[in-house]
């Protein structure tokens, strides 16, 4: 599988210099096995997918981890939706007392969108995730709630016996140093058990997260210490504050690989990033 990283900021795209390296696009990965692909969130990042690469395909599937506005902010403005010939597959969790569509049309839809989810003219097809893995072409997907504000998923795709966990948005444990002594108490734990990578969010330092216990991110401690635990092969820390420049970023980066050791590869997403597994 080659995976994409398109988006990698969290809450809201940046445009300034200062955050051009990591990327200053929201979440948004794509995931490829040869003809095949996936979207996982339609964030900003969703715009620098390459349009052309999805000449060939009827069919495109979305898989969207929540409803947050930095996660669906690109939705509105990816070309293939407005393409007749096309068939637009977007899956997404259920959790609430309205359904998954009603959600979505009340972003794609005036006063916030110019227009409404039923005039979009390519065939879309929503879907609110299953309770169970389900097969996407060659892809098993497992979607599970994690602890983040709001019905909120991670997903863990596999392909034959590779496995790649997406969790952007994610609070594994609430205002505690350490995880849970055990495993089963731990959000999140299922999907990135033996992945063979893990994209995670890391969006704190110890005391920024002081000041903003609940709001559903993670610490790169927590992020790297649930990937020791869960024994994945290989950390991508994503979701960057868009207040931090990348300076800033990755100075907190380094004093924590000088500081701590694992012994698996730990690194930043950065927006146009390739990685084969």
């Amino acid at each position: 599988m080659k995976i994409k990283l398109h988006g990698t900021r969290g809450a809201y795209p940046t445009s300034s210099k200062e955050t051009q390296k990591l990327g200053g696009n929201t979440s948004c990965i794509e995931i490829i096995e040869e003809s095949q692909r996936l979207i996982l969130d339609a964030g900003t990042g969703i715009l620098e997918i390459d349009f052309d690469s999805y000449a060939a395909s009827k069919r495109v599937d979305i898989l969207l981890t929540h409803l947050h506005m930095d996660h669906i902010q690109g939705l509105g403005f990816f070309k293939p939706i407005f393409n007749p010939q096309k068939e637009i597959h977007i899956w997404g969790p259920g959790g609430s007392s309205y359904p998954l569509k009603d959600r979505l049309n009340k972003f794609l839809s005036p006063p916030l969108f110019p227009v409404m989810l039923r005039d979009i003219p390519s065939k879309l097809v929503i879907h609110e995730l299953p309770n169970k893995p389900f097969k996407l072409g060659e892809f098993l997907i497992t979607a599970k709630f994690v602890c983040h504000p709001g019905p909120t998923v991670g997903y863990r795709i596999q392909k034959g016996s590779k496995s790649v966990a997406y969790i952007p948005d994610h609070e594994p444990v609430l205002n505690r140093p350490e995880l849970f002594k055990e495993d089963r108490w731990i959000s999140g734990f299922d999907l990135c058990n033996n992945a063979d990578l893990l994209i995670h969010d890391s969006q704190f330092n110890r005391e920024e997260y002081e000041n903003k216990v609940g709001w559903g991110h993670c610490t790169m401690r927590i992020a790297a210490e649930l990937s020791k635990r869960a024994r994945a092969k290989h950390l991508v820390m994503f979701h960057h504050d868009p207040a931090h420049t990348d300076e800033y970023r990755s100075a907190m980066f380094t004093e924590f690989v000088n500081t701590h050791t694992y012994d698996f590869p730990v690194e930043l997403a950065v927006q146009g990033q390739e990685i084969e597994i």
